[in-house]
């Protein structure tokens, strides 16, 4: 069958989703035409605001560059402007040539919107919407001190944030009371300006410019109620106009767009329209996400796929400014049929508020923490009704964590709301196509390539399903927010006292500005590491065995090993396990790899009640830290045996449990060179001769099996102590986090680190930093069970 010609006039995001999906639909259905009246391929808009902030390139938010093209044997016309569709003889021309078409989208998008006042035509007055555009600021912030920005909403917040970090010295003039009114309440609002105020942009609120000021360049602003302002550069960002004049001469409908049904076809059944410059049902939207919701419908219409067509959209808002974390989806406003819910922390200035009609959530509102941001937009999105949820916890089941639990995150929840991606099609891409890097499933799945806010959350989904494959797919920097490595983060968060995760991303410029899954628990680590004492743990940071106290199965129940000191247990012990074990129905009881009894098929609730019967401290098979102690019956009841390794192994397992570490770290006492319990490949092993004990490090088990180092031959049991306390610690204070000791060693240097660790002096400082971490460190399961609060975390 001869393909039909398909034309799209627009060369933006939401159009070439279409294309994208006509593509992955039936490639070979349609000769495609593109034409762009921008001289760039297609490019990530929403990311412009990062260029300005000096957070990304321009050839970084290429989203298909011109091998695209033509890999897909499209025929692409840039800089080149469509001016008529004559409609009978399906001829379009543009400034260049004329075309003829089978088929027609229209995605011409929309252009800033101009104030229609005097001056609105001098030079320094732009709109934000282009390359072009942001160029023109930038080198205007070049020549230039004074910026204003006309517009308090989220396009204007983002190109004030940019000015300022271009050393403009920025004022945003709003007409409303509050900043995102459309988006936020009035006490949410109100928070973003101080946050804003405080990092140096200046507000002029309940203002209306009459005139900008100027002969052939602005110089000025005037507002209605008499006064004026002085200004280099005036940007207009108070909203957006559809494209729509090229519809109207061809004779289509059009209000604020061009008006098209559910399958987003015009009155003329072979032309149709998508993303902004369409208006379906009586809205014409401005983000991103329904655009691309559009597209997919208007893929399967073109390749003759049975469609519902399109039912419209719930939006929702993040804002891309750094140290400014703000989330906003579906209705806002109260009345007598909405009601809201309000939650205030004014000591960490965190904001929540939901709105509720019918016994359902209908709006959102997040301020200064919005991790929570993606599973209340999957409540409201799904219309589901909150009759099981406590409202005055925000919409949490009893008890339930407030972090992520992707183990528990049903498949069909979405989690890329820009792209319409849930949690299925990632695993599925993940397992199928042998996905390990954040980057492979944007590029797989689109989720993440639009405004980016789920990065995170796609991280924690490759983490939970490949384990140790993904974490050690790591990027140049610590992780793909920051170019910044391990050392340049310890020095600068030493140097400026950043005290917490938000501050270090704050003032570190990291690219997300909420983290991601690699990042989160390592800055929370650096930060442990740094300030022992001063910097408060963030347990949403940590990764959910971490968080639980806890190793999840594959079943989504648990395992409970209780700590055994050197694998050393009593009859008391036993018989407390057995009796939990009996009780608890618990359908498996196994001896582990590092001599200790594990429980296992444990439901969550029931962790604290066995943590309590078992009246054990916790063995911490979960954490990055001190796994175990293996040793072997040593001297007392071994004929071959020297030394007593028993004695030693629960020495050092006292000393060192609970101090973090960058990744897991054991040990093995042998008492004699038979080494039963493998002391050679253990981060620290001892082993047992005639005139003492042999100190090996940097061996690791695994896949990658490493053989430990001799170190050292020492005569007595606290010479072991005292070497291991500096070898930990400056394992600690120079590790890479998720960095075992043998990559360590080998990145460091055997003998750099030899020299150091047995230095008298380097040892004393080392030992006394330990000792520091070490202080106020207790077993993490008593500290739940003496927290009502904590305890409460566990119910279902």
């Amino acid at each position: 069958m001869q393909k039909q010609n398909l034309v799209m006039i627009g060369n933006g995001m939401a159009g070439v989703r279409t294309i994208e999906e006509i593509l992955d639909r039936n490639p070979d259905k349609y000769n495609i035409t593109i034409i762009g009246d921008e001289p760039y391929p297609n490019y990530n808009r929403i990311m412009l605001s990062n260029i300005l902030q000096n957070k990304m390139t321009q050839s970084e938010i290429i989203l298909n560059d011109e091998t695209w093209y033509a890999g897909n044997q499209i025929t692409l016309h840039t800089n080149e402007k469509a001016v008529l569709i004559d409609r009978q003889a399906k001829i379009i021309t543009t400034t260049k040539r004329n075309l003829s078409y089978d088929r027609l989208i229209l995605a011409t998008g929309s252009r800033a919107f101009i104030l229609p006042i005097p001056g609105a035509d001098l030079e320094g007055v732009l709109g934000f919407r282009t390359i072009d555009d942001t160029e023109k600021m930038i080198e205007i912030s070049q020549k230039y001190e004074r910026a204003t920005v006309i517009g308090g909403g989220l396009l204007g917040l983002e190109a004030a944030r940019g000015l300022l970090d271009q050393g403009m010295d920025v004022t945003v003039v709003h007409l409303a009371d509050w900043l995102m009114e459309t988006q936020l309440d009035a006490k949410a609002g109100e928070l973003l300006k101080a946050d804003l105020e405080a990092q140096g942009m200046k507000f002029l609120m309940q203002k209306a410019t009459s005139k900008i000021l100027g002969k052939s360049r602005v110089t000025g602003l005037a507002f209605k109620d008499g006064s004026q302002i002085e200004t280099d550069l005036v940007v207009m960002a108070i909203g957006i106009k559809p494209e729509i004049e090229l519809a109207q001469h061809a004779n289509l409908p059009t209000g604020r767009g061009i008006v098209v049904d559910d399958f987003m076809t015009t009155a003329d059944p072979d032309i149709f329209a998508v993303g902004e410059c369409a208006e379906h049902n009586g809205i014409a939207y401005g983000l991103v996400a329904p655009l691309y919701e559009q597209g997919k419908v208007l893929a399967d219409h073109l390749c003759d796929i049975e469609t519902p067509g399109y039912q419209g959209s719930k939006m929702f808002t993040q804002l891309k400014v750094s140290g400014c974390d703000l989330f906003s989806a579906g209705s806002i406003k109260e009345n007598a049929e909405v009601k809201g819910v309000t939650i205030f922390n004014s000591i960490d200035n965190k904001y929540k508020k939901i709105f509720v009609k019918d016994g359902k959530l209908v709006g959102v509102v997040l301020y200064g923490d919005t991790t929570e941001g993606n599973r209340l937009y999957n409540v409201l999105k799904k219309e589901e009704a909150i009759d099981d949820f406590t409202l005055v916890s925000l919409l949490h089941k009893a008890g339930e964590s407030e972090a992520t639990n992707i183990a528990e995150m049903p498949d069909d929840e979405s989690v890329c709301g820009c792209n319409g991606v849930c949690k299925g099609d990632i695993v599925s891409a993940i397992t199928e196509k042998g996905l390990t890097t954040i980057g492979e499933v944007t590029a797989h799945t689109k989720a993440g390539g639009s405004c980016g806010k789920c990065k995170p959350i796609i991280g924690e989904i490759l983490e939970h399903t490949l384990g140790d494959d993904f974490v050690n797919a790591a990027p140049a920097g610590i992780c793909g927010c920051t170019d910044l490595s391990r050392d340049q983060l310890i020095i600068q968060i030493r140097a400026k006292s950043l005290q917490n995760a938000k501050e270090v991303r704050h003032v570190l410029g990291f690219r997300n500005p909420e983290g991601c899954s690699k990042c989160r628990p390592a800055l929370n680590y650096y930060l442990n590491m740094v300030w022992p004492h001063d910097h408060q743990d963030e347990p949403e940071s940590r990764y959910v065995n971490e968080r639980l106290h806890a190793n999840i199965q594959n079943d989504g129940t648990y395992s409970v090993i209780p700590r055994m000191y050197a694998g050393k247990t009593d009859p008391q012990q036993l018989i407390k396990i057995a009796k939990v074990a009996e009780k608890y129905d618990i359908p498996l009881l196994k001896l582990t790899g590092g001599q200790r009894i594990g429980l296992y098929g444990v439901k969550k609730e029931d962790l604290p009640k066995i943590w309590e019967e078992l009246d054990m401290r916790s063995g911490f098979a979960y954490g990055k830290t001190l796994r175990t102690v293996k040793s072997c019956v040593g001297a007392k009841f071994c004929r071959f045996g020297t030394q007593d390794s028993l004695a030693l192994g629960e020495a050092l397992e006292r000393r060192f449990e609970f101090v973090d570490t960058p990744h897991k770290f054991k040990m093995g006492v042998s008492a004699c060179p038979r080494s039963c319990v493998e002391s050679g490949v253990k981060d620290y092993g001892i082993i047992g001769v005639e005139n003492g004990f042999q100190i090996y490090i940097g061996g690791n088990g695994g896949t990658e099996i490493k053989e430990a180092q001799l170190l050292t031959t020492v005569a007595t049991e606290q010479e072991v102590l005292d070497i291991c306390s500096a070898y930990v610690q400056y394992y600690r204070e120079t590790g890479v986090y998720m960095e075992r000791t043998a990559p360590w060693l080998e990145r460091m240097g055997f003998d750099h680190v030899r020299d150091i660790i047995l230095d008298p002096t380097e040892q004393a400082q080392l030992k006394a930093s330990l000792d520091e971490a070490l202080e106020g460190r207790d077993d993490p399961w008593k500290q739940v069970l003496q927290d009502e609060e904590k305890t409460k975390n566990y119910i279902t």
